[in-house]
């Protein structure tokens, strides 16, 4: 992220300036809202006042070389700003729905969206990734967990040597994988916000899948998910397996490895969306999490 406000102001005169009164709010999240044009098939995502110029280009840039890649994932078309708030405009899926809906709406279909998400999980994770374009994911919690403020110390210092260790495999990875994230026109299945697609170990995808499997607060998984605990638990339990190829009694094996991936990338999301370090009670509770 630039730090340089003048430099941030120089990549809003490059973006294309558009006129909220053609679009209609269609939706909001953590980060920013969703704004689709009236006449036209395309979908313009704001980021909220605060975040820099630059972390709009760089997640656009992450989404064209993941579509150019032939990733299924809308076409990115343009950066647009509306002369405060900056991001993107993509293609608009028509008739679309989340696997989180379908499975909210059709709960009887759980099992099929569920093993549906795992093969196409795998499929994404089997594509090799441009590195001259796409960002190495161990590269990115490295260079965050090393900039000053961002994390206490005690957790830096427990998880740098921790990221040393991981290995930085050249396949795509999308960044914020689960069912909210990945839409279905009844064809196709495409990914969704794309934009922190990187490259490197299947763990920093799968382990936020299994990460959000674990939210107990009915209010939350239903704001994020429209799912409640239990149906979230139950995709997990469908989907690690599946995805791993094991039996359901392996997985608390393969739990074990995703701990430290779900709590470094834990601290870089928080800190993301609330442009400040989490506190040092949660971050204790992170740091203890990662049994190593």
């Amino acid at each position: 992220m630039l730090n340089d406000p003048f430099a941030s102001l120089l990549l809003i005169m490059d973006y294309e300036k558009i006129n909220l009164e053609e679009y209609v709010k269609t939706g909001e999240g953590g980060q920013g809202v969703a704004y689709t044009h009236k006449t036209e098939k395309r979908l313009a995502k704001l980021y909220n006042p605060g975040f820099e110029a630059d972390v709009a280009v760089e997640e656009f840039g992450a989404a064209q070389a993941m579509y150019d890649l032939g990733v299924p994932t809308p076409r990115p078309y343009r950066l647009v700003t509306d002369g405060e708030r900056v991001g993107a405009e993509y293609e608009l899926i028509e008739g679309k729905r989340s696997f989180a809906r379908i499975i909210s709406q059709e709960p009887d279909r759980m099992e099929e969206v569920s093993l549906t998400f795992a093969r196409v999980a795998r499929e994404l994770h089997a594509v090799k990734a441009d590195t001259t374009r796409l960002p190495s994911m161990k590269k990115r919690m490295q260079d965050f967990y090393n900039k000053d403020g961002v994390v206490p110390v005690f957790l830096r210092d427990k998880v740098l040597p921790i990221l040393d260790t991981i290995p930085d495999t050249p396949y795509c990875l999308h960044g914020d994988m689960q069912i909210g994230n990945i839409i279905t026109d009844g064809r196709r299945n495409l990914w969704i916000d794309i934009g922190q697609a990187a490259y490197g170990a299947p763990e920093w995808d799968i382990s936020l899948c299994w990460r959000i499997s674990q939210i107990a607060e009915p209010a939350r998984t239903d704001q994020l998910f429209h799912l409640t605990p239990e149906q979230m638990q139950q995709h997990w339990n469908i989907f690690g397996p599946a995805y791993y190829g094991i039996a359901p009694k392996e997985i608390g094996t393969i739990i074990r490895k995703l701990l430290p991936f779900a709590a470094i990338k834990s601290a870089y999301m928080y800190y993301l969306t609330f442009h400040q370090p989490m506190a040092d009670d949660m971050a204790q509770r992170l740091s203890e999490s990662m049994l190593i």
